[in-house]
C-alpha cells in the first residue's frame, strides 16, 4: 500500500506536463471548431435509409428561364376521325379503346341498308397509326354518315401549350428551348421547342399562349396532362451551381451538406450564398469550391439526423487506422500505444455502471486498509514503549 503514495505523487507531477503536451498536439479535424458541431456522421445503414444521392459542384453554363404552367395537347394533324359514308349498322368492331393500331388496319365492318343476301358491307380501315382515343360504336348499332365512330390519335409528338404572363412576351421568340415536367413523371424532363405564340392574349388571365413541339417517342405525354414549363431565355457560362434539392434552409439562412473528403459517410453542414435559380439548378455565389460533393436527394432528411449514428472518434479511428481522442484530437505516440494495449470495453450504460461501482469499491477498500495499517503501527509503538 505504501507504494501507492509515490505513484500518486508522480502522476500529480506529470499531469501539468501531459496537459501542456496535449494542448500542442495537432487537431485531426482541420476545419474550424464550429465544423465539429455541424458534422453529421452516419453508418452505412443510415445512408441507405435516407436514400442519399450526391452531385459534384462544378462551373458550367447556367440557363436563365421563365416559368409557366399549361397542358399537353394533340399535335395539329395528328388526330383522325373515322366515319362511314354509307348508312347501315356495325357488323363487327375489331378494336377497343386505347388500342394501338397501324395505318391500314381493319377497324370495323359496316353492313349497308341496301337490299341483298347478304346485304353489301364495307370495311373501314385506320387512316393513321396511333391509339384509339374515342370509341362510339358497338356491333349491331346503327351507323349514319354524320356520326363519329371512333378517333385515332398519333402521340409520337405532341404540343405543349404554356400560359405565359403577357409581360414576358418580349422575351419569347420561335425556336427557344424549354424543359417540361408533368406530375406523372416528376423525375423526368422533356425537351421542347417553341413553335409559335398565340395571336390573341387572354384578357381575363393576362396570359399569352406559347405552343411547344415536344417529341414523345415513348408516348408518356398524353393530351390533357398538366405541365410545368421552364422556358430558356439566356445562358451564362462558368457559373458554380448545384441541383435545387441540395440547397436547404430559407431566406438568408441557406446551406448545403458537403461529403467529407476524409471521413466515410460524414457530411458537413455548410452555409452558402445563392444567386439565380432555374427549374433544376441554383447558382452558388460563395461557400463551395469546384469538386465539392453535395448531398442532393435526402438532404432535407439529413437535417433531422442530429449528430448521426457514429461518433467523431470512431470515424477518425476508422479513417486513419489509429486511436483519437473523444473530441477527434490526435493522441501522442505514448497515448496511442496505451489505447491500443487496453482491452476493448463493451460499451453501454450497464458496463459503465459496473465500472463506476468497482472503482468506488476499491477506493473504499484501499482507504480502509490504509487506516487499519496506520492504527496497527500506532498500537505497536505503544506496546513497545
Amino acid at each position: 500500500m505504501t507504494l501507492l503514495i509515490p505513484s500518486m505523487k508522480s502522476l500529480l507531477k506529470l499531469t501539468p506536463r501531459l496537459l501542456a503536451g496535449l494542448a500542442l498536439m495537432p487537431i485531426a479535424f482541420a476545419a474550424s471548431p464550429n465544423d465539429k458541431e455541424n458534422l453529421i456522421i452516419l453508418d452505412a445503414q443510415g445512408v441507405k435509409n435516407l436514400h442519399l444521392e450526391m452531385a459534384e459542384a462544378s462551373e458550367a453554363d447556367f440557363e436563365q428561364s421563365i416559368l409557366a404552367l399549361g397542358r399537353i395537347a394533340v399535335f395539329p394533324g395528328n388526330l383522325s376521325v373515322v366515319s362511314s359514308r354509307i348508312p347501315g349498322r356495325a357488323l363487327t368492331v375489331n378494336v377497343k379503346l386505347d388500342q394501338k393500331v397501324n395505318k391500314g388496319d381493319p377497324l370495323l365492318t359496316v353492313e349497308s341498308r341496301q337490299p341483298g343476301d347478304p346485304p353489301p358491307s364495307v370495311i373501314l380501315s385506320a387512316p393513321i397509326s396511333g391509339l384509339v382515343a374515342n370509341l362510339n360504336i358497338a356491333p349491331g348499332r346503327p351507323v349514319s354518315p354524320e356520326a363519329s365512330l371512333l378517333e385515332i390519335v398519333d402521340l409520337s409528338q405532341v404540343h405543349a401549350i404554356a400560359k405565359v404572363p403577357e409581360h414576358f412576351a418580349g422575351r419569347l421568340k420561335e425556336g427557344q428551348k424549354a424543359h417540361i415536367r408533368v406530375p406523372g413523371y416528376p423525375d423526368k424532363t422533356f425537351a421542347a421547342t417553341l413553335e409559335h405564340l398565340g395571336a390573341l392574349a387572354d384578357e381575363t388571365t393576362g396570359t399569352l399562349e406559347a405552343a411547344f413541339h415536344v417529341p414523345n417517342p415513348d408516348t408518356l405525354l398524353r393530351p390533357g396532362m398538366k405541365a410545368e414549363f421552364s422556358i430558356v431565355t439566356s445562358s451564362r457560362s462558368g457559373v458554380m451551381a448545384v441541383p435545387r434539392e441540395a440547397v436547404q434552409g430559407e431566406g438568408a439562412a441557406r446551406f448545403v451538406y458537403i461529403a467529407d473528403y476524409d471521413l466515410k459517410n460524414a457530411f458537413l453542414k455548410t452555409p452558402v450564398v445563392i444567386g439565380e435559380q432555374n427549374d433544376a439548378m441554383v447558382e452558388i455565389v460563395s461557400g463551395l469550391l469546384p469538386g465539392d460533393t453535395v448531398v442532393t436527394r435526402g438532404a432535407y432528411g439529413l437535417g433531422f439526423a442530429g449528430k448521426g449514428s457514429v461518433s467523431l472518434k470512431e470515424a477518425l479511428d476508422a479513417a486513419h487506422g489509429h486511436p483519437h481522442g473523444e473530441d477527434g484530437s490526435e493522441l501522442s505516440a505514448e497515448d496511442q500505444a496505451k489505447a491500443k494495449s487496453k482491452p476493448q470495453e463493451r460499451a453501454g450504460p450497464l458496463m459503465a455502471g459496473r465500472s463506476n461501482t468497482l472503482t468506488l469499491f476499491f477506493a473504499v477498500l484501499s482507504s480502509l486498509l490504509l487506516v487499519l495499517l496506520i492504527l496497527s503501527l500506532v498500537f505497536r509503538k505503544r506496546a513497545t514503549a
